[in-house]
């Protein structure tokens, strides 16, 4: 069963810092690129930035550029978010999902697998 699994979620300060991780279950992370996604309250979701299956390919939001950065460890089956400089409205579920294709993740929008989701919560 293929699945995904995010951790390093919680409950921070604005200014503060966190560090996402998404690990597969199944399969092999190097050979689909990875988007991370979030949902706030009431919103739709979004996807905040993504990275190609290489490495060598890279999308962040306007919202998020400068202060998150996507990185992926082939080697360890692992993909990363560094989030800095947290804010409130970054608050949400945060998704790592996995596609074949690379501009789907942040063209379209959209995946192929999806984690379960880890909670971000900034206080002011």
């Amino acid at each position: 069963q293929v699945q995904l699994v995010e951790s390093g979620g919680g409950l921070v300060q604005t200014g503060g810092s966190l560090r996402l991780s998404c690990v597969p279950s199944g399969f092999s992370l190097k050979y689909y690129a990875i988007g991370w996604f979030r949902q706030a309250p009431g919103k739709e979701r979004e996807v905040v930035s993504a990275i190609s299956a290489t490495g060598d390919g890279t999308y962040y939001a306007d919202s998020v550029k400068g202060r998150f950065t996507i990185s992926r460890d082939n080697a360890k089956n692992t993909v990363y978010l560094q989030i800095d400089t947290l804010r409130p409205e970054d608050t949400g579920v945060y998704y790592c999902a996995a596609d074949s294709y690379y501009s789907r993740l942040w063209i379209d929008k959209d995946a192929a697998y999806w984690g379960q989701g880890t909670q971000v919560t900034v206080s002011s």
